[in-house]
Formats: C-alpha cells, sequence, structure tokens
C-alpha cells in the first residue's frame, strides 16, 4: 500500500469519528431537551394580589406583635442622630417591652389587580425620631441611608452614607412611607466632611405587593414582605418636566398619586409631558404669560390654559 493511498484512509477515518462524536453530541443534548421539556411546566403564573395581600399582612402583624425596638435607648439620649434603631424579639427575658404592634401607624395604599380591580394594601411605618425640617411628596428626590431586611432578619440592602433616590424609580411602599419623615439638615466640617443633624428616622414594613412582589433575586425571595429602617436627610422637591410646575403639583384629581395624571391621554403623566394639554404649546409657555405668579385662564372655565386644548 503506498503512502499517498494510507494517508487517504487514516483521513476518511478520522473525518467518520469526528462525525459519528458530533451525532452522539447532538443526540445527547436532544434527549437532555427533551426530559427538560418533560419536567419542566414552565414558570409559576404570579399569585393572586388579593390572597397575596391578606398573606403579607397576616406576616406584618404577626411581626410588629412579636417585635420590638431599642425604644429606651432613644429616650436615653434623645439627641443622638447617630443612635441605630434595632429589632429584636420579645422573648420570657424582655417579655415586658412594647410590641411594635402597638406604635407603629399605617396608611392605606391602592393599587390594581390584572382585572383592573382596586386592591388596598396596609402600609404600616414608625417614625422614630422627628426631623426638622420638610417632608417629601411621593414623587420628589430624597436623601437617604437606610438598611433593608427580611422578616427572618437577613439583610437585603444596608447603605451607610446617603444616596440620593427620585422616588418615582423606587417600590412603592417606599414611595408612600418616605413622606411621613421630616428631612433634617447638616453642616460642612473644616475638611470637606459633612455632618448631618436632626433628620427624620423611622422604619417601614411593606407588604410584598409594595414591594418586589413576584421578582426574585439573589438575596430578595419572592412574595417577601420587606422592613426598611431609614434617615432622611434632605429632600428635593421635583420639576421631573421642567415646565415650572412641581411634579406633585400635577396630581390633577387630588389622589396624591401625580404618576396618574394624563390630561391629553398621550401615555405620559403630565408631571412627565412638557405639553401637558397637547395644543403644541409646551406648559411653561402657556402656564403665566402675564407674569402674576398665577395660571393663566384666558376664557375664565376654570381649567387653566395649560391643561385647555381649546386655549393655545
Amino acid at each position: 500500500m503506498s503512502l499517498q493511498k494510507y494517508r487517504k484512509i487514516v483521513s476518511c477515518e478520522s473525518i467518520l469519528f469526528k462525525m459519528h462524536k458530533f451525532l452522539l453530541l447532538n443526540l445527547y443534548l436532544l434527549l437532555l431537551v427533551f426530559i427538560n421539556c418533560e419536567d419542566d411546566e414552565g414558570p409559576l403564573p404570579p399569585r393572586d394580589v388579593k390572597i397575596q395581600t391578606i398573606e403579607d399582612d397576616a406576616a406584618l402583624v404577626n411581626y410588629l406583635q412579636t417585635h420590638f425596638y431599642n425604644y429606651d435607648d432613644f429616650a436615653y439620649d434623645p439627641n443622638n442622630y447617630e443612635l441605630e434603631i434595632v429589632l429584636d424579639s420579645i422573648t420570657e427575658e424582655n417579655s415586658d417591652k412594647i410590641p411594635l404592634w402597638d406604635q407603629v401607624s399605617f396608611k392605606l395604599v391602592d393599587t390594581e389587580d390584572s382585572d383592573d380591580n382596586i386592591v388596598q394594601h396596609k402600609l404600616y411605618y414608625l417614625e422614630v425620631k422627628k426631623g426638622s425640617g420638610a417632608s417629601p411628596s411621593s414623587v420628589d428626590s430624597t436623601f437617604v441611608s437606610y438598611k433593608g431586611s427580611l422578616l427572618n432578619g437577613d439583610i437585603f440592602d444596608d447603605r451607610d452614607y446617603p444616596i440620593w433616590f427620585d422616588l418615582v424609580n423606587v417600590v412603592r411602599g417606599f414611595r408612600e412611607s418616605l413622606p411621613e419623615l421630616s428631612e433634617g439638615d447638616f453642616t460642612i466640617n473644616e475638611d470637606g466632611t459633612v455632618k448631618f443633624d436632626n433628620y427624620g428616622k423611622g422604619l417601614i414594613f411593606m407588604p410584598s405587593t409594595l414591594g418586589y412582589y413576584s421578582s426574585i433575586s439573589s438575596s430578595i425571595p419572592a412574595y417577601s414582605p420587606l422592613i426598611f429602617s431609614v434617615n432622611l436627610h434632605r429632600v428635593n422637591q421635583s420639576d421631573h418636566d421642567r415646565d415650572g410646575i412641581l411634579s406633585i403639583n400635577e396630581d390633577i384629581n387630588g389622589d396624591g398619586n401625580p404618576l396618574n395624571d394624563d390630561t391629553d391621554g398621550d401615555g405620559l403623566p403630565n408631571m412627565n409631558d412638557f405639553d401637558d394639554d397637547g395644543d403644541g404649546v409646551p406648559t411653561f409657555d402657556e402656564l403665566d404669560r402675564n407674569v402674576d405668579g398665577i395660571p393663566d385662564d384666558t376664557d375664565n372655565n376654570g381649567t387653566p390654559d395649560y391643561l385647555d386644548a381649546e386655549i393655545s
């Protein structure tokens, strides 16, 4: 047998071997896909919001009735704003402690389910220390430090140094509870560092329906009620579309939520729409042409020009 013929035979055998391995690999992958398709029914549909709301509230009530915070420390040292809020369970050793349940307040927050039905959720909060300044609206920007934890005590986020949060971009429970606190003040030290003082300090206890609900992360399981310990340092009133009207004042229907007010029906809430009535004239130019500090109402029909598409 010639060397050339021998090389040709070896080459053919090598090709056949590679093809054999390729077919076996693909057969294996197809088998895996088939097995996975048989065993995996796909992600479960989200839970019913009404049912989850009831379960979350029961879990929160149980926590609030069986835990307390270190209120004695704050009473002993009332001017110390560096004190941290510490939560602990009530046991036989500290059975004389006042449970959180006897100290918290709550507010009802409405959301819509998948069928557009209104569902009410209880959002619990506790103002531990009163701030010296203004309170934010639900669409303002806030400078906060905070700690977030689950009901079992696991911490999923911790910010020792303050960070700015536009409340429009945070979970609903955080957005709705920050207005219950007040900002403080600050001084700039000689070395350029900042010292915050007299700021609002509080606790937030929110159901998963006002948090991350069915979303899953490495640190927050789906359907987890959340606890936030918050320090509110500063507040910045927001005008998101820079039309001369504070975002909170673009709450036309007066329900406290400017995100659902859309005068011209273009899909943009007024607080994000530079032309609120859709007449082609920017809100800023229609707002106060005579510069008297009062929104213009040219035809005296009770609707200001910047919301009246008939006036441009």
